[in-house]
């Protein structure tokens, strides 16, 4: 498809690559375990510059790509990917826009951004609206699975590399919680804050009992999916019962901006997905909405590409620096950012967003 372009830059085409990577170790939280982490990796291509992008998704994703999406940027304006993205959004109609077809456009949409930094020779930050400098991390991992040793040396850790927030998992076995929030407590001391996350494990009442304990005995001050996302009176009654200081988060599984908008009351911090929610484009409508309501946005996971896109969003609070995600990127991608005292700064000396798929080290995990 042909679409005529102001700028006179065509994206020429699309290449799409997964790659399925093993974790260290078993991982699990309060309602899901896994071994494995699979990245869709887009790349466009146009003016004799590549920008890359990517989902964290099945395969599939990678297919849906090709088969709906790949088409209709072929010819498109390289300059223009917000312009692009409606016409993605509207090819997916039948296929189905939320879920996977909303992470096939994620991806879609950061490769077209990062494509016109490059086309720039601007560093993807400064070509996006920068409300900040850098964004403010909190480590998170703490999996059910984890050993009560490896539980304490993680988030120790990220504590000791100046993170003042971690994050751990709970809810699969309930009665083994207290003994794993009383290892992370003095893993990381009294000043670090700590996180929790059930992964909408429990239901109301059980929920709201945590949300009591959580506070009183371990001091914690972010309650993630304490019920299903899903369960908009059930978030909404834990934020209203629940105790001083203790915030109720949810929206990583926010896809299109009506599933934002139902979260509207329920949470005090709105959770989004730059891989999920549609890319940068999709990301920057989500924290306009937020805005809106006097909410802070929290992204959720894929660093990298996250540090760029969360610097362009005013009402930012911080960002999930996610065990598996960043092994992922630092395996598969040159240009990773290091953490500096519990911040990521994107790196304004590369254009794009910097990152470079190092391609003999993903095809030893291509799908």
């Amino acid at each position: 498809m042909v679409v005529s372009t102001g700028s006179g830059v065509a994206v020429e085409r699309l290449d799409v690559s997964a790659y399925e990577i093993p974790t260290g170790e078993p991982e699990s939280d309060g309602t899901l375990e896994w071994d494995s982490t699979t990245i869709v990796v887009v790349e466009a291509h146009a003016g004799g510059q590549t920008g890359l992008g990517y989902t964290y998704g099945p395969t599939a994703a990678g297919k849906l790509i090709e088969e709906k999406l790949a088409g209709e940027v072929e010819g498109a304006d390289a300059m223009a990917p917000a312009e692009t993205w409606e016409r993605l959004g509207r090819s997916l109609r039948n296929a189905g826009r939320p879920g996977i077809g909303s992470m096939a456009l994620a991806a879609v949409d950061t490769a077209l951004w990062d494509l016109k930094a490059r086309l720039l020779e601007l560093p993807l930050v400064d070509v996006l609206p920068r409300a900040h400098d850098s964004v403010p991390l909190y480590g998170s991992g703490g999996f059910c699975s984890y050993s009560l040793e490896r539980l304490r040396e993680q988030l120790g850790g990220w504590v000791g590399d100046g993170f003042s927030r971690v994050k751990i998992k709970i809810s699969r076995e309930p009665e083994r919680d207290p003994e794993r929030l009383d290892a992370a407590r003095a893993a990381i001391g009294d000043e670090a804050e700590l996180f929790a996350d059930s992964n909408g494990a429990f239901s109301r009442k059980q929920a709201l009992d945590w949300a009591q304990r959580l506070r009183r005995e371990w001091g914690v001050t972010w309650f993630e999916e304490p019920v299903s996302s899903a369960d908009f009176e059930g978030l909404r009654l834990i934020r209203q019962r629940g105790p001083g200081g203790l915030e109720i988060a949810a929206g990583e599984y926010g896809y299109v901006l009506a599933d934002f908008r139902n979260l509207v009351g329920c949470v005090d911090c709105l959770q989004a997905d730059v891989t999920r929610c549609g890319g940068i484009t999709g990301l920057l409508q989500v924290a306009g909405l937020a805005a809106g309501h006097g909410l802070d946005v929290s992204g959720h996971c894929a660093p990298q590409l996250s540090a760029h896109a969360l610097c362009a969003v005013p009402n930012l609070r911080h960002l999930e620096y996610f065990h598996d995600h960043v092994r992922v990127e630092s395996l598969l991608f040159d240009g990773v950012v290091e953490p500096e005292e519990g911040e990521l700064r994107p790196d304004r000396t590369r254009a794009g967003h910097g990152l470079e798929l190092r391609r003999a080290d993903a095809e030893r995990y291509a799908a």
